[in-house]
């Protein structure tokens, strides 16, 4: 396993990918856990924030303390399954941006088109974390953060919720430089492009539109 690939472990993160897993769970309770997953995997993801010291006067005294170091942050979700993450994502870091890259896998050829990309127009001086619940062929995954680095950002990451080892694989042999963030390492990909146990098509249970 690549040292840039993380696969969170916490009990919570575990208990509620249960809950996400299973057929019964609703929409609403669907879009509520991933935003929860969500947060907590972002927690992971801006460990390596820097911190600077400021001054902080408390009821009790005048103290030194820490802060984000005025570093700034995108979140690109890629949609549409990728929109359910971004409210997690901004719960944690409020002042972040948010682009939005459109791409939708042909079901002949299982590769992604691209049908919309909009990003901060100050891509190029933010750290930049892209969102998507499922890392299953990887294309999506690989073409949206080729899009962003054509506009030079200073950092890339990509989290999700769930990925097959063939994605995983595939995205970390396109985008070596780039950290994966995920809740778990499925078994495999079945013949349709669907990650197994996985969890079923993540925009269609976010949405209703199954």
């Amino acid at each position: 396993m690549s040292a840039n690939i993380f696969i969170a472990d916490h009990p919570l993160i575990q208990h509620k990918l249960t809950l996400l897993r299973n057929e019964k769970t609703g929409s609403k309770q669907f879009r509520e856990l991933i935003k929860e997953i969500t947060e907590l995997l972002c927690y992971e993801a801006t460990r390596d924030l820097p911190l600077c010291e400021v001054e902080v006067t408390t009821p009790i005294c005048t103290t030194k303390s820490k802060v984000v170091a005025g570093r700034k942050m995108a979140f690109v979700p890629i949609l549409r399954a990728g929109l359910g993450m971004v409210d997690g994502a901004l719960e944690l870091v409020p002042a972040a941006k948010v682009g939005h890259i459109g791409l939708y896998r042909d079901p002949e050829t299982l590769k992604p088109v691209e049908y919309y990309c909009k990003l901060p127009h100050d891509i190029h001086e933010r750290e930049v974390i892209v969102v998507d619940p499922m890392l299953a062929t990887g294309g999506s995954a690989i073409d949206a953060i080729t899009l962003i680095k054509a506009r030079s950002p200073l950092h890339i990451k990509f989290m999700c919720i769930i990925a097959a080892p063939e994605g995983l694989r595939a995205l970390s042999e396109a985008h070596p430089d780039v950290q994966v963030y995920c809740a778990s390492l499925d078994s495999h990909l079945n013949e349709h492009g669907y990650i197994v146990p996985g969890l079923g098509d993540a925009g269609d249970r976010i949405f209703g539109t199954k």
